[in-house]
């Protein structure tokens, strides 16, 4: 006979079922004391350094000295004057005598038109004078001989009259004569086209073998001086005050022109004139500065930067733009004390050119501003500065 199964009630034969129920939140709750205790570390920690890890941060060191103040605004590169260059007679083009983009001078021959009909009707105008100027001499011999035998009783003063009358009409068909011919002359000598201006002459948009007309819009090109150029610009409106005061003091200001990126400067000129409204639309004065354009470097209706120069301010302390913060508290900048840590520094703003910035109050020369890193700083924070150049880790 079998012996009943007993179950097995040893220790070692229960302590494998029991850990295996309570192993996996044994495992979570020692994991979230040691959270709790590390948070708790953490703070002492926090309370013990306030400054916590240095952040790592780029720096530069204010400086004492002068600093240009200038507006810049987005221009267009404009000619003095822009001619379209058109016939003034009707006729066919027989030459053209200008290379596309070539540089004229005032009277040079762009352009030919026939002058065969201009020269026929000079010969008609002439024919026509010679024929009225016989007509008015016969006149004149006439009255001479009438006038001595209107003396002698021989005719009445009535035939004298009228041959004053005649040699007075034939006196003035002699200058409508003459009037013809030099309008004759005029339309032979328009027959040539010349430059009325002197610059570059535009793309050609007539070709020879088509007629051209007087009333023609689009004409036969266009000349466009480059030396000397203008450049229209615009500056907001809050500043034309101080613009205006500036010319007043000082006369022309000094205006340059710099490429798109404003990396390179292109020419200097001075300020030419000023508008006499504001854009109501971009709230905008548009400014006009003159350039002799020396080496063609400005081009009519090229985009540049223009930048004038307003003030210059005298024994500031000029820091890099990129430390210049702004919070509810104003404008301010973090100083890196000599203690390594960071001290936030309420600044007055007196001016800005491109990548610096003039401290009026609040900064003296010689002290150490973050200029990156800026976002993870807070008052009392250290601060690891950037290594010298060469210096080994």
């Amino acid at each position: 006979m079998d012996a009943p199964d007993i179950p097995s009630s040893t220790p070692a034969a229960g302590r494998p079922a029991l850990l295996r129920g309570w192993r996996p939140w044994a495992i979570g709750g020692v994991l979230i004391l040691g959270i709790v205790l590390y948070a708790r570390s953490g703070k002492k920690d926090a309370a013990a350094n306030p400054a916590g890890h240095p952040v790592p941060v780029a720096v530069a060191q204010a400086r004492k000295g002068d600093m240009a103040v200038r507006l810049t605004g987005l221009g267009t590169v404009t000619a003095l004057n822009n001619v379209t260059v058109r016939s003034r007679v009707d006729g066919q083009l027989v030459r053209v005598a200008f290379t596309e983009g070539q540089m004229v001078k005032a009277g040079d021959l762009l352009a030919e038109i026939d002058p065969r009909p201009f020269q026929v009707q000079l010969m008609q105008a002439e024919g026509q004078l010679a024929k009225d100027r016989a007509a008015y001499d016969n006149a004149a011999t006439d009255l001479k001989r009438l006038d001595g035998l209107v003396q002698g009783g021989i005719i009445s003063r009535q035939q004298l009259d009228t041959q004053v009358s005649s040699v007075a009409q034939y006196a003035a068909a002699l200058k409508s004569d003459e009037g013809a011919v030099e309008s004759a002359k005029l339309n032979l000598v328009y027959s040539r086209i010349t430059a009325p201006i002197s610059g570059r002459v535009g793309l050609r948009l007539v070709d020879v073998g088509n007629m051209v007309r007087a009333t023609d819009t689009n004409g036969l090109a266009t000349v466009a001086p480059l030396q000397p150029i203008n450049v229209v610009f615009a500056v907001p409106a809050d500043n034309i005050q101080k613009v205006l005061g500036q010319t007043a003091k000082e006369g022309k200001l000094p205006v340059e022109a710099w490429d798109r990126d404003l990396r390179t400067r292109l020419a200097s000129g001075a300020l030419a004139a000023i508008d006499n409204q504001v854009d109501p639309a971009t709230g905008t004065v548009r400014l006009k500065a003159l350039f002799a354009n020396d080496d063609r470097s400005l081009f009519p209706n090229q985009f540049v930067n223009a930048q004038l120069l307003v003030d210059t301010l005298r024994g500031v302390v000029i820091i890099p733009t990129a430390a210049i913060q702004r919070g509810p508290q104003g404008v301010f900048v973090y100083v890196v004390k000599a203690d390594g840590t960071a001290e936030l520094r309420t600044v007055e703003v007196q001016g800005t050119d491109g990548d610096e910035t003039a401290i009026g109050k609040g900064l003296t020369g010689g002290e150490t501003v973050v200029t990156d890193g800026l976002e993870k700083l807070r008052p009392g924070s250290k601060v690891a500065l950037p290594k010298p150049a060469g210096a080994k880790g």
